[in-house]
This record gives structure tokens, C-alpha cells and sequence, in this order.
């Protein structure tokens, strides 16, 4: 008897509790988000991309809070695994010396924001979402002391960034009249293929009130295209082939150069 008297109170306040997260779910904000391509092709003379991140803030009953939100968007391309390397120099002589590899590196990361994310939430919130270069979880798989983490962490994320593969630019994006944002992100030439994501973040008094996120697809297109294809369907007949090419462009400037 006295379980049941305890379900039926369970169901009771199970009930009570409905509506007012019913009405919770209804009152908060939502992000109606969008990218300019959802296709990127890539050719030989592929030499980067802007992409347009743009969007909507859809606010309860069209009510805009006095305090403006904020908006981060964040383009993110697969992951990968890396090994980084430190160079020393002895002898004179610059040689590969201590190493550590990474588990789980975005190819590509790029973020944008209304105001510098420390204006924006703090760095609990800014790690959980990874809202900024230094809060990129890289899994790196050495039991190092972290000074010694940190130190290779920061040289990966200089490598990156040189290549233009990490890229943070703050106060970029542009919010109209609190309801419609938009962003510009750069792509480099030197992207990998795969599945991309853009991501948008409102934030609301520190607090990550609505995400959401628009699939990219970045691909090979026209003859890089073939050939990806048939290394990958084909890698033995590719091997051979491309030595059987090599062989005779070598043996054809032999014959040239004998000519000249």
C-alpha cells in the first residue's frame, strides 16, 4: 500500500510538472541557422573559401530581452589523428628529439563570435562547447606531466594556425536589430575532405540558452575526383599504374635530354 501511495504521489508531481516544462521548452529561444554552400567542391585550382554563416533568433512571443544575446559560430571539419614533433638542435644539427601524438584533432577549426568569448561566458562554459582555440579537447594519448602536454599542445596549435587551419576572429559577427546575425569563416585551400559541421551558439547572460548546427560537405570534384576514387576502389591497379607512368615520363626525359 504504501508503494503505491508513493507511485500515485510520483504521478501526481509528474503532472504538476508537466506544463511548466512544457512551458519552459515553449518560452526559450530557438536559432533558425543557415550556411551559404552546403557543398564545396574541390578542384586543382582550388584556393579557399568564405563561407556565409547566417540566421534567425527566434525569441518567445517575438520578445527581444533588453540585454542583447550573443552568437558564436564555429565551422569544424573531421577529426584526425597528428603527431608532433620537437626539433633540437645538437651538433649543429637540427634532428627530430621528444614527440607526442594526438587522438582527436579537428583538420579544421574556425570560430567567430559577436564579442571575445571572455566578454561573452566563462571558461567552464567556453571548455564544455569549445568556444575558443585553448579549450580544443586534442585526447593526446602520452601520461606526460602537463607542462609538458601544454608545451606540445601550443606548438600543434601554432603549426595549425600557420597553415591556416586554426582560425579565431572575435566581434565579427553581426547581429541586426537582435534578431538576424550574420558571419563570414575562411576556409583554407589545404582542407581535408569530409564532413563539416557549423555550429551556432546563442548565449544569454553566460549561459548557452540554444545551439544549432547545418551540415557542410567538402569533396574532391572533376579529375581529383577519379583519382581519389581509384586509389581508394583500386589500390593495387593504382600503384601499378602510376609506376608504369612515373617509369615512362622518366624514360621520355632521358630520351629528351640525349636530344638536346
Amino acid at each position: 500500500m504504501k508503494a503505491r501511495g508513493v507511485y500515485h504521489l510520483l504521478l501526481l508531481l509528474a503532472a504538476w510538472m508537466a506544463p511548466s516544462c512544457a512551458y519552459a521548452a515553449l518560452s526559450a529561444p530557438k536559432l533558425v541557422p543557415d550556411v551559404s554552400q552546403r557543398q564545396i567542391d574541390i578542384q586543382y585550382s582550388f584556393k579557399g573559401a568564405e563561407l556565409l554563416l547566417f540566421g534567425a533568433i527566434a525569441y518567445p512571443d517575438g520578445i527581444i530581452p533588453e540585454k542583447p544575446a550573443d552568437i558564436v559560430v564555429v565551422l569544424k571539419g573531421p577529426e584526425r589523428q597528428m603527431r608532433i614533433r620537437e626539433k633540437q638542435k645538437i651538433a649543429g644539427i637540427w634532428v627530430n628529439a621528444d614527440s607526442m601524438k594526438f587522438q582527436s584533432i579537428p583538420s579544421f577549426y574556425a570560430i567567430a563570435s559577436s564579442r571575445p568569448i571572455k566578454e561573452i561566458t566563462d571558461d567552464r562554459t567556453a571548455a564544455i562547447y569549445e568556444l575558443s582555440l585553448d579549450t580544443i579537447q586534442l585526447s593526446p594519448t602520452s601520461f606526460s606531466d602537463t607542462a609538458e602536454i601544454a608545451r606540445f599542445e601550443k606548438g600543434l596549435k601554432d603549426v595549425q594556425q600557420r597553415a591556416g587551419l586554426f582560425a579565431s576572429s572575435a566581434s565579427t559577427v553581426e547581429i541586426t536589430d537582435g534578431l538576424l546575425y550574420r558571419a563570414r569563416l575562411p576556409l583554407s585551400a589545404r582542407v581535408l575532405v569530409g564532413d563539416y559541421t557549423a555550429e551556432t551558439f546563442l548565449i544569454q547572460d553566460g549561459r548557452v540558452v540554444a545551439a544549432a548546427v547545418r551540415d557542410i560537405e567538402v569533396r574532391k570534384s572533376g579529375f581529383e575526383r577519379f583519382i581519389a576514387y581509384a586509389a581508394e576502389s583500386w589500390p593495387i591497379a593504382y600503384g601499378l599504374t602510376a609506376t608504369a607512368i612515373a617509369l615512362l615520363m622518366g624514360a621520355l626525359a632521358g630520351w629528351i635530354g640525349k636530344r638536346v
